[in-house]
């Protein structure tokens, strides 16, 4: 840390209580109240140095020889900065440090102690160190925690903005081309390496990250906070590392963030004072908007994080919606336990916060159209690149969508347009496999039995049975939850898949009979082969034959199903006439449904 030592003559004052007094020996001629202190000092040793007291004195001097009074309450620093002026004045020997310059510095020019008013006065001597320590990057933070103290004065000498000027040159520079930090104090035999009782031990300090200088910072009020993430953001810092400072400070100061935090970042918010809810909702705003706009410069978690709290601090709309837009810019990016956001309140239906997410899938969709329609034609190599990158983060997504409506389908208070509204907002072409919307829609349908027949078409419109893997298209053959007319749709297109494959292979068949034959000539090497290659289609034509079976069990099964529907309506009608001709109610709502295909 700096240090200047001022003055050559032992300690001439002592203090009494509120009293502060000279123990030269001859009766003070003047007092100076600041607050409650009471200085009883001489008046030449003061006016020979300060032009405005000075001014003070020459304007309440009595005829009668009493003691002049000053009443001082403006003095930047207070009674501390003003002990520290009086031992100037009188020449007695005491310690410049970064953590008095600023205040005495302030003080100095309130008291006009100019050369004027002497040769090297308190307004030079403090001017030349606060030089010195802008030099060093901690002795400037400490400068600048006690501009706080005076903060209008130190504003207007531009203290405050020259500390902040300081810090972002050397966080903005490289620190690996600066050697930060500077090893103080060290020769030039022993640097690079600690020093243990005059041996080298030939350890080397650790190499610099980019972070180094997030925690030093990290103590500065929100306002001072503020000005220097503004002034490295000036200084061309990366977005990456500006976004690193800002996640920190906010870890630290937002305890409500670290609740889902891990035991590290809880134990660290725990160190600092808890601020109130206000606070931190006013910290939580001004972080949202000093972050980096840029897509993938926050982490996704992090925001979605930074969203969770922002609904539990109740911040203001355009602020949810400044978050919801951030995460919609890079949905691609999030996980599905991040994205269960829980409702908060009393009067809220669903578990999870469905409306929230509907949003932030809406910003994406827009971004991506937008992106889509920007570059309709695909034409150059690195138009193909972005086109691939667009499609594979659609299809990232479109797996997102169906992962989170799987997990809210079981809400039973999950209304019917929403589920239809999330699920048919993802494009087709964005879903290679249906499989997972097949599990959310088959989830959803198992959770609301009381769906009409229509929503249940409905429903089961948002997938494309022709996407179906071998698995899903299975159990969708045998779910009796879905509507008739999806169940043959489905043996449909498998039936159809199966033709192809069929096909497919006899083509292929064909294909080695015929190389086969025109390779007979070929020696006992050849002859293997071609055995190799028979055996191989004889094991096709098992498995097609195989398929066929199968095919056939699945067409007897449907008509089975068919022929009990068809029974059932028949006896459900003839009951009802039954009792309608009895006087007795309907029974044909209580039928049974139909049986289980195993």
């Amino acid at each position: 840390m700096a240090l200047l030592k001022l003055g050559s003559k032992s300690e001439a004052f002592c203090c009494e209580g509120q009293t502060w007094r000279c123990k030269s020996g001859l009766p003070s001629d003047i007092t100076i109240e600041i607050g409650e202190m009471s200085f009883y000092l001489h008046k030449f040793p003061l006016l020979s140095r300060s032009g405005l007291l000075e001014k003070l004195m020459s304007e309440s001097t009595k005829e009668d020889g009493s003691i002049c009074v000053l009443q001082l309450t403006d003095i930047p620093g207070g009674a501390k900065a003003f002990e520290l002026v009086a031992k100037f004045c009188y020449g007695v020997r005491f310690e410049l440090t970064p953590l008095n310059v600023v205040s005495l510095r302030c003080a100095s020019e309130y008291l006009q102690m100019t050369n004027e008013y002497g040769e090297g006065n308190l307004v030079t001597q403090t001017e030349a160190f606060l030089n010195d320590v802008f030099g060093n990057w901690t002795d400037t933070i400490k400068a600048l925690e006690t501009c706080e103290e005076v903060l209008p004065h130190a504003e207007e000498l531009h203290i405050v903005s020259r500390c902040i000027n300081s810090l972002a040159m050397k966080a903005c520079s490289d620190s690996k081309l600066l050697n930060w930090p500077v090893m103080e104090n060290s020769n030039d035999n022993t640097a690079g390496s600690d020093v243990w009782n005059g041996i080298s031990t030939g350890t080397k300090p650790q190499p610099m990250t980019d972070d180094w200088w997030y925690e030093d910072v990290s103590f500065l009020s929100l306002p001072l906070y503020k000005r220097l993430i503004q002034a490295v953001e000036a200084g061309i810092m990366r977005p990456e590392n500006i976004s690193g400072a800002l996640v920190f400070y906010a870890k630290k100061y937002i305890p409500l963030m670290n609740r889902q935090a891990s035991f590290k970042d809880a134990s660290h918010a725990k160190s600092a004072s808890t601020p109130s809810e206000a606070d931190q909702r006013a910290l939580l705003e001004e972080i949202v908007e000093l972050l980096p706009k840029q897509k993938g410069v926050t982490e996704t978690r992090f925001l979605l994080r930074l969203l969770r709290t922002a609904m539990m601090l109740q911040v203001s709309p355009s602020c949810r919606e400044n978050l919801e837009g951030r995460v919609g810019l890079q949905l691609d990016q999030a996980t599905l336990d991040d994205l269960l956001i829980p409702n908060i309140g009393y009067s809220v239906e669903t578990l999870y916060d469905i409306d929230c997410f509907q949003r932030i899938l809406d910003h994406f969709l827009l971004l991506d159209q937008a992106s889509a329609a920007a570059s309709p034609c695909i034409m150059e190599e690195n138009q193909l690149v972005e086109g691939n990158q667009s499609l594979a983060s659609i299809t990232r997504v479109a797996n997102l969508v169906d992962s989170y409506l799987s997990e809210v389908a079981p809400d039973v208070n999950f209304k019917f347009p929403k589920f239809q509204s999330l699920a048919a907002a993802i494009p087709d072409y964005a879903r290679p496999l249906a499989d997972g919307i097949y599990r959310a829609i088959d989830i959803y349908l198992k959770a609301h039995p009381w769906l009409t027949d229509i929503e249940r078409e409905q429903i089961c419109r948002l997938m494309n049975c022709q996407k179906l893997s071998l698995e899903a298209s299975t159990h969708a053959a045998q779910n009796e939850r879905l509507p008739l007319r999806v169940i043959f749709q489905v043996l449909f297109f498998e039936q159809l898949r199966l033709r192809t494959s069929i096909s497919g292979w006899f083509f292929v068949s064909d294909n080695l009979d015929n190389s086969q034959n025109l390779s007979g000539a070929i020696g006992q090497h050849g002859d293997n082969t071609a055995q190799g290659r028979g055996s191989s289609i004889e094991d096709m034509r098992g498995r097609v034959t195989e398929l066929e079976k199968e095919c056939n069990n699945m067409k007897e099964e449907f008509q089975k199903l068919v022929k009990t529907k068809r029974r059932w309506n028949i006896f459900c009608r003839r009951k009802s006439q039954c009792n309608s001709k009895s006087g007795k109610p309907s029974e044909a709502a209580t039928c049974p449904t139909l049986p289980k295909i195993h």
